[in-house]
């Protein structure tokens, strides 16, 4: 079975090296958004690398969790396991969603979103920082604006059954919310894919038995 990992906002297939699974491991590129392109309309077009003529399974990490979550409407994965995400627009943060109600950030200048490395340290609760810090410093700053703007006008609510959810009790960014089957990993944050990528490995080779 083959599995596709899709990155969070701002990252790249770095953040899956330290991942040990037992299955055939895919990671999916960012491409560029259109102009004004919706999340459902770039997630379908995203779509397009993943075989469908065999059973697979979609890893997505952060905003690469809301990605994952819009191919999961479009095509037939065994299961979706989301990593410091959520599954519905409900589970983000409050002034995440009332950003997205007053729609500022299409005006906020690119070089905004372009943060200081010791917060972005803080808030990711990275260890490694040094690999942090390297994907920040190739990160596209227009994708990033794009990307902030569709999380906080995200307008999905739909659950589907074959979602899983790989929380940190300690991510500032997305905590644990929702009514999805969630495991935990006690004082984790929103870096913990690299931080803590032996226990989630353990927790997705096991969901994927």
């Amino acid at each position: 079975m083959k599995v596709y990992g899709i990155s969070g906002l701002g990252a790249d297939k770095r953040v899956f090296d330290y991942l040990n699974l037992n299955f055939e491991f895919i990671t999916i590129d960012w491409i560029i958004p259109l102009p004004s392109e919706p999340i459902e309309s770039y997630a379908k077009r995203l779509s397009s690398i993943i075989d469908d003529s065999t059973d697979f399974c979609i890893i997505g990490v952060s905003f690469g969790g809301l990605i994952a979550t819009e191919i999961n409407k479009v095509l037939s994965p065994k299961k979706v396991i989301l990593i410091s995400s959520v599954h519905t627009k409900n589970e983000l943060r409050s002034i995440y969603r009332r950003i997205g109600q007053l729609k500022i950030i299409r005006s906020i200048p690119v070089n905004l979103f372009n943060p200081p490395r010791f917060i972005a340290k803080y808030i990711m609760g990275a260890n490694n920082a040094k690999l942090l810090y390297k994907i920040l410093d190739d990160t596209d700053l227009y994708f990033v604006k794009w990307a902030l703007h569709e999380l906080t006008t995200w307008k999905s609510i739909a659950y589907k059954n074959n979602v899983i959810k790989i929380n940190g009790t300690s991510d500032k960014l997305i905590p644990p919310r929702g009514i999805t089957k969630m495991y935990l990993i006690e004082n984790g944050e929103h870096f913990m894919i690299v931080d803590r990528a032996q226990e989630i490995s353990e927790l997705i080779n096991l969901e994927l038995l």
